[in-house]
C-alpha cells in the first residue's frame, strides 16, 4: 500500500471521479487536473485531506498543492485511478477545453505573443521617448522640438529609430510568423523567411500606402503577370492580422505536404511548396482583402467624424480603436487625420485626440494590474515598462503583454476610452498635429482645448484603472497575483555515512546577494509557506552552493531546482528563480546529479542570471525546509556572501 493511497482514493472521489478527469499531471508542488466539470470538485473536502496544503484554479487547470512528495502522491493516485498522466504541456492544452471560444482565442494569442514581449516592451519605451524629443513642440514659443534645436538629440533620435523600426516595422510580422510556426510545430526558419517577405524593402511601406495616389503604383510598385493579373506590392510593416493569417497558412500547408509527399523527397518539396504558396497567399489574397477592409474603415471614419452623429461615432471609435491597433488597420487613421487638418476650416482634427485617449486608457488598465500584481515580480517586469510606453503613446506592449492576456483589463480600457472620447468630441477638442500620443498628446492639442481635454484625459486614467482594479480583485487568482512555480521532483535513498561535524553543520548562504524573507518571494506556494519555512535570496552572481552536507534528492534536467537531504536528516529545497523550468535548461550549468553526496559549500550549479532576466523570469531563489522545520530569519534585506552563516535560526 502506497504512503498516500488513502488520500489518493479520496481525492479521486472528491474531484468527481475518474470520468470527470480530462487530464492530470504534476510538478514539484502540486497535482494539475483538467476537469470535465470543474463544479463537480468538492474543494472543501479536498482541502481537508491531510496531505493537501491548498487548491486553486488557473487557466482551466484545477491545481492541488501537495508539497515535495507530490511525485509519490501522483504515483499512488495513478495506481488507484488507473489514469496515465500526461505532460504539463498536454495538460495545458487540454485545459483549453474548459475555456469559451473567446478565452481560447486570447490564450492562443498570449502563447504567440509571449516570446515577443521583451522586444515589444523595449521598442515601446524607445518609440515613446522618441515621440517626446522629435514630435513635441516645446521650444521656440511652441515652434520647435528638442531634435530641431540640438544636434545631439537629433543624433540620438536617428540612432534609436534603428531599434524602434526593427521591433515594430519588421520585428512584429517576422516574430509572429516565427512564433506561430513554433507553436504549430512547423519549421521555424520558414516562418522567419515568410515574415521577411511581408516587410521586404522592395514593397511599399505600410505607413505610406494610404497616401499613395492611384496612378503612382504602376509600374514600379506592381507585380504584373500579364493582362489583368496584377497585384500591388504592399508591405505589412507593424501589422498583426496579415502576419498571423500568412503564418497559419504556412503552418497548415507544411503539415499537409508532409503527409502527402514521400519522405525521400520531403526535404526538398515540403519547404518549397509550403513557403511559395504561403507567400503567394499572403500577397495575392490575404493582403488585398486586408487593405480593402482598411479602405472601408477609413471611409467610414471620415464620414463619422464629420457627420451629424459624431457623438455616436466618438463612443464607437473610442471603444474599438484598440482592437484596430491589433489588426494594424489603425494606420489608415493617419491619412484621415492629415486630410482633416488640411481640409477643415479650423485646420484641426478631432480624431487624433481620441487616439491619444485610447493610448492612455490602455496604460491605466496596466497600472491597475501593476497594483493588483505588486507581489508578482515576473508580471511587474512587463507591467511597469509597458504601462509607461503606453502613456507615451505606444500601446502594443501593454495590449499584447498584459491586457489581452487577462482579457478584462482590455475591455475596461476600451470602456474608459469610449467615455473619454465622448467628452473630447462633445466639446469639439481638436489637435493641430498628429504623432504625439498618450499623455504628451496634450501638447498636440490646440491651446483653447487643453482644459477640457485634460478632463477627458482624467476620465481615460481613472475609469479603466478603477474598473480593472475592482474586477481584478474578483477575477485574478492568487497565482496571477503572486506568480507561479513550475518544477518536478524525484526520490532517492540515503546510504551515506556522515561525520558528527557534518550532522551539526549550521546553515550557510547558497549564493552571494540579498537575503530576503519568504514573504517577498513572488509565488504564493513559497511566500505563504505552504511547503515549509525558510529564507530566500536575490542573487548577485550565478554560483549556487549547497547550504548543508547531504544527498542530492532532487536534481532536475532543467537545472533550476535541487533538493538535499541533510546529514542531520532535514529536507531542503533550493528553487532557482520563478518559472525557470520553462527555459528547458538554458542558462543553467548543473554540477551535480541526483543521488550525489555533496559537502557544505560545494558548487551545485552555475546560472546565467542575465539570460534568465532577459526571458522575463525572476531570479529570486527560495530555500525551503520541506520537513516542517521552524525557521526564524535573522537577516532580512541584507547583503550576504555565499557560504556565510548566522542567517537563520532553526526552531
Amino acid at each position: 500500500m502506497g504512503k498516500f493511497e488513502k488520500d489518493a482514493k479520496l481525492l479521486l472521489d472528491y474531484v468527481g471521479g475518474k470520468s470527470n478527469i480530462g487530464a492530470v499531471s504534476h510538478c514539484v508542488t502540486r497535482m494539475r487536473f483538467v476537469l470535465n466539470d470543474p463544479k463537480a470538485a468538492d474543494v472543501k473536502k479536498i482541502e481537508s485531506l491531510p496531505s493537501v496544503k491548498g487548491t486553486f484554479t488557473n487557466a482551466g487547470q484545477f491545481q492541488v498543492i501537495i508539497g515535495n512528495e507530490v511525485d509519490l502522491f501522483y504515483n499512488d493516485f495513478a495506481a488507484v485511478s488507473g489514469i496515465s498522466g500526461v505532460s504539463k504541456a498536454d495538460v495545458k492544452q487540454a485545459a483549453k477545453g474548459n475555456q469559451n471560444p473567446l478565452q481560447r482565442l486570447m490564450s492562443n494569442l498570449a502563447e504567440i505573443f509571449a516570446p515577443l514581449i521583451p522586444a515589444i516592451v523595449v521598442g515601446g519605451l524607445i518609440l515613446g521617448f522618441r515621440n517626446i524629443i522629435d514630435s513635441v513642440y516645446m521650444f521656440g514659443d511652441g515652434t520647435q522640438t528638442l531634435t530641431q534645436i540640438s544636434a545631439f538629440w537629433a543624433g540620438v533620435d536617428k540612432f534609436l529609430w534603428i531599434i524602434g523600426e526593427a521591433v515594430f516595422h519588421t520585428g512584429i510580422p517576422v516574430g509572429i510568423c516565427w512564433s506561430v510556426q513554433k507553436k504549430m510545430g512547423g519549421t521555424e526558419m520558414l516562418g522567419i523567411v515568410l515574415g521577411l517577405t511581408l516587410v521586404s524593402g522592395q514593397l511599399v511601406n505600410a505607413y505610406a500606402v494610404a497616401g499613395m495616389a492611384p496612378d503612382a503604383w504602376a509600374p514600379d510598385h506592381v507585380w504584373n503577370f500579364g493582362g489583368a493579373l496584377s497585384f500591388r506590392m504592399i508591405g505589412y510593416q507593424a501589422q498583426v492580422i496579415p502576419a498571423m493569417m500568412a503564418a497559419f497558412t504556412l503552418a497548415y500547408l507544411e503539415k499537409f505536404f508532409k503527409k502527402v509527399i514521400p519522405s525521400v523527397v520531403s526535404m526538398i518539396f515540403v519547404p518549397f511548396l509550403s513557403l511559395l504558396l504561403a507567400v503567394m497567399a499572403a500577397h495575392f489574397v490575404l493582403g488585398p482583402i486586408g487593405w480593402k477592409l482598411g479602405s472601408w474603415i477609413s471611409a467610414g471614419v471620415y464620414a463619422g467624424i464629420t457627420g451629424n452623429f459624431r457623438l455616436v461615432f466618438a463612443a464607437i471609435f473610442g471603444f474599438f480603436y484598440a482592437p484596430l491597433v491589433i489588426t494594424g488597420l489603425h494606420h489608415m487613421s493617419n491619412a484621415i487625420d492629415l486630410q482633416l487638418i488640411a481640409d477643415t476650416p479650423t485646420h484641426g482634427t478631432m480624431l487624433w485626440p481620441m487616439i491619444a485617449l485610447s493610448n492612455i486608457a490602455q496604460g491605466s488598465a496596466v497600472f491597475a494590474m501593476s497594483i493588483l500584481q505588486k507581489k508578482n515580480a515576473k508580471a511587474q517586469e512587463v507591467n511597469i515598462p509597458s504601462g509607461i510606453s503606453c502613456w507615451l503613446g505606444v500601446t502594443e506592449p501593454a495590449m499584447f503583454g498584459v491586457n489581452l492576456k487577462y482579457e478584462f483589463p482590455f475591455y475596461c480600457a476600451m470602456t474608459g476610452s469610449a467615455l473619454a472620447a465622448l467628452i473630447s468630441v462633445g466639446f469639439g477638442c481638436e489637435a493641430a498635429a498628429i504623432g504625439v500620443g498618450g499623455i504628451p498628446g496634450i501638447l498636440s492639442m490646440k491651446p483653447q482645448y487643453w482644459g477640457i481635454w485634460a478632463v477627458a484625459m482624467l476620465v481615460a486614467i481613472v475609469v479603466p484603472f478603477v474598473l480593472t482594479y475592482i474586477i481584478g480583485k474578483k477575477k485574478l487568482s492568487e497565482e496571477d497575483r503572486n506568480g507561479v512555480v513550475e518544477a518536478e521532483t524525484a526520490e532517492t535513498e540515503e546510504t551515506h555515512e556522515y561525520t558528527d561535524a557534518e550532522k551539526n553543520e549550521e546553515f550557510t548562504a547558497v549564493v552571494t546577494g540579498k537575503a530576503l524573507d519568504l514573504s517577498e518571494v513572488p509565488d504564493q506556494v513559497f511566500s505563504q509557506k505552504m511547503m515549509g519555512e525558510g529564507i530566500a535570496f536575490d542573487p548577485a552572481d550565478g554560483k549556487i552552493y549547497a547550504p548543508y552536507s547531504g544527498q542530492v534528492t532532487v536534481a532536475f534536467p532543467t537545472g533550476h531546482a535541487y533538493g538535499i537531504r541533510t546529514a542531520s536528516g532535514k529536507e531542503v529545497l533550493i528553487h532557482i528563480g520563478m518559472d525557470t523550468v520553462e527555459l528547458n535548461g538554458k542558462g543553467f550549468n548543473g554540477k551535480v546529479k541526483q543521488g550525489d553526496y555533496v559537502k557544505q559549500g560545494q558548487l551545485l550549479t552555475e546560472v546565467d542570471l542575465d539570460y534568465i532576466k532577459s526571458q522575463g523570469k525572476s531570479v529570486i531563489t527560495p530555500v525551503i525546509f520541506t520537513d516542517g522545520t521552524k525557521v526564524e530569519v535573522l537577516k532580512k534585506d541584507t547583503e550576504v556572501t555565499a557560504k556565510e552563516a548566522d542567517l537563520i535560526k532553526l526552531g
